[in-house]
């Protein structure tokens, strides 16, 4: 109890609990059911031609993302920092980083978006700081400084027969290694869960949290709408230090592969969160909690939502579904293992709003992880369909809707990403995700004016881009602007709209029914193999015609009277109960 107590009292005495009261959420947040689309600064828009993408670029594709149905932007860090991790290293919390513009550029982002009805969130990075930040910089000074206890400092366990000294047990760097990094001028190690040049903070230090709690609200105030939190499971290790258990074999790295127990997800995080929560609340517009959630299944995702008190993070992120079947290598279209995610998620989080995710800046493109070379295109409508009709958040990356895909480098002195260059050839990085977004045909696909962009704009932009694929009526962008407006319009697509999962289906398919407050049922049926299937529909909207409102490569156009209906191969209908 003491540290709540602590945090209390340091929050009372800057008069910030004292200056807010909560105000009353709506009926319906403005995130449930919401549409968020993942934008990388970097590769997005560049507005003033030095090959990197900024706020400003943002800003000028705001009317794209709002034809395409997008209610929330998240944007990756923007923060000053020495991009040695492309913005997840912060020098500086309470800045613009002058190569994305200036906070005069982000203040005007804010308001053109809110023009707009699209909301602006915040990554924000409250695991590590750049080893630039003044914090660290303090902190590294002296074992005496008041910051030194910021970071997780720790004397050698020994010395080796050379004098090494060795550090204080087996934890690893996420990114190779070990996660102790040697200081000599004050003769302890500090920890690092990421790169060197990321210092974990300490968050068992009240004034930790106190400081970041700050850094909060300085963004609120600013008018975003809420936060993705970067890492969040990593913020506390286990005190005592000891080793994690070893699971046998080694990574790309080299490095024993560790079951990482003692410094991910201990629980004493739900305790910040929870106290996160409540600084959030103070604000009004429903502002959003959102965190990077890797979990082992939807019991323990359960618990990220605070459980049946749900006062944690309204949307942990799910990535059972999108990353659960193609995490490790090549996805699999398997029917059965996205019925019974889905239904998990829809029975087992006591009634909370999944947020689904099948791309992200981290991870190969779900294009390449579920595609089979043949049916690329009727694949990849299958998984907007998923995402963007099951009763979710939906979470879109930059490009997804285009069907972009990773373009990893060939040559290891092409990569920018460290861990490319640290793991090659078994860890070739993330620079394949993360190519500039192809807006034209035209030279730079249109994201800049320069010949040289950060990352080498994809050869396929010729043929796959936004201008394109406007044109072009049975393209993947206009699957996804006509199921987000489906979204929007259709009754047994709101928010609180019911789901249920068929669950007694033909093995490669996949179908579910939405019913809104008119009383309609929507019948979504999805083939999932290289066969035509054929459902019985009668079971689950009845005898009565149903109304096409969207077919991928399926025959029906209008109505359809019979109830056995058969789908083509790898297609998508989506029909509405009728009269």
């Amino acid at each position: 109890m003491l540290r709540p107590i602590l945090a209390t009292l340091l929050a009372l005495s800057s008069g910030t609990l004292l200056a807010q009261t909560a105000p009353t959420p709506t009926a319906t947040p403005w995130w449930k059911g919401a549409v968020l689309y993942e934008i990388y600064p970097r590769s997005f828009q560049d507005s003033n031609g030095d090959g990197v993408g900024d706020l400003n670029g943002i800003t000028s594709r705001l009317d794209y993302l709002q034809k395409l149905g997008i209610d929330g932007i998240w944007i990756a860090p923007a923060y000053p920092s020495p991009q040695v991790d492309f913005g997840y290293d912060i020098s500086d919390y309470e800045a613009i980083d002058p190569q994305y513009g200036t906070m005069a550029d982000f203040e005007k982002l804010v308001a053109a978006a809110k023009q707009r009805h699209i909301r602006v969130l915040m990554d924000m990075v409250l695991n590590h700081t750049s080893d630039k930040d003044p914090w660290f910089v303090q902190s590294k000074s002296s074992r005496t400084d008041p910051k030194r206890d910021w970071y997780v400092w720790r004397d050698p366990k020994g010395y080796d027969k050379d004098g090494k000294p060795i550090p204080p047990n087996n934890w690893q760097s996420v990114f190779g290694h070990s996660a102790w990094e040697w200081d000599a001028g004050t003769k302890q190690f500090y920890y690092h869960r990421f790169y060197v040049q990321q210092p974990d903070l300490n968050w068992r230090n009240p004034a930790v949290e106190k400081a970041m709690f700050d850094v909060l609200r300085f963004w609120l105030d600013k008018g975003v709408a809420g936060f993705r939190l970067d890492a969040i499971p990593s913020l506390f290790e286990d005190p005592a230090m000891r080793n994690e258990p070893e699971k046998g074999g080694t990574n790309a790295y080299g490095d024993p592969n560790l079951n990482t127990i003692y410094t991910d997800n201990l629980p004493e995080v739900h305790g910040v969160i929870a106290r996160m929560r409540k600084v959030v609340a103070a604000y009004p517009d429903d502002r959003v909690l959102i965190g990077e959630t890797y979990l082992p299944n939807v019991e323990e995702l359960d618990k990220w939502y605070g459980g049946a008190a749900k006062n944690e993070l309204q949307l942990p992120m799910d990535m059972l579904l999108g990353f659960g079947s193609g995490y490790a290598g090549h996805g699999k279209l398997d029917a059965t293992f996205f019925r019974n995610t889905i239904n998990a998620a829809e029975t087992k989080l006591q009634g909370s709003e999944p947020l689904f995710v099948f791309s992200n800046h981290d991870n190969p493109r779900d294009w390449d992880r579920y595609s089979d070379g043949v049916h690329d295109l009727q694949i990849a409508k299958i998984l907007a369909t998923m995402l963007l009709t099951t009763r979710d958040t939906a979470l879109l990356y930059y490009g997804e809707e285009l069907g972009m895909k990773t373009h990893t480098p060939t040559r290891v002195e092409d990569v920018q990403d460290p861990i490319g260059k640290l793991g090659w050839p078994k860890e070739k990085g993330r620079d394949g995700e993360r190519t500039p977004m192809q807006w034209t045909a035209d030279a730079q696909a249109g994201f800049s004016t320069n010949a040289h962009t950060w990352l080498p704009v994809a050869a396929d932009h010729t043929t796959l881009n936004v201008v394109s694929e406007e044109q072009d009526p049975n393209s993947l962008l206009r699957w996804y602007q006509q199921l987000t407006h489906l979204r929007d319009s259709n009754p047994a697509f709101a928010p609180d709209a019911k789901i249920n999962v068929l669950m007694n289906t033909a093995a490669d398919v996949l179908a579910y029914t939405r019913a809104g407050a008119d009383g309609k049922l929507v019948l979504v049926a999805i083939n999932m193999s290289d066969a035509p299937q054929t459902l019985d529909t009668s079971a689950y909207v009845g005898t009565g015609a149903l109304h096409t409102l969207a077919a991928s490569n399926a025959p029906q156009n209008n109505s359809v009277k019979s109830k056995q209906v058969t789908l083509p191969p790898f297609s998508v209908w989506v029909a509405e109960q009728g009269q």
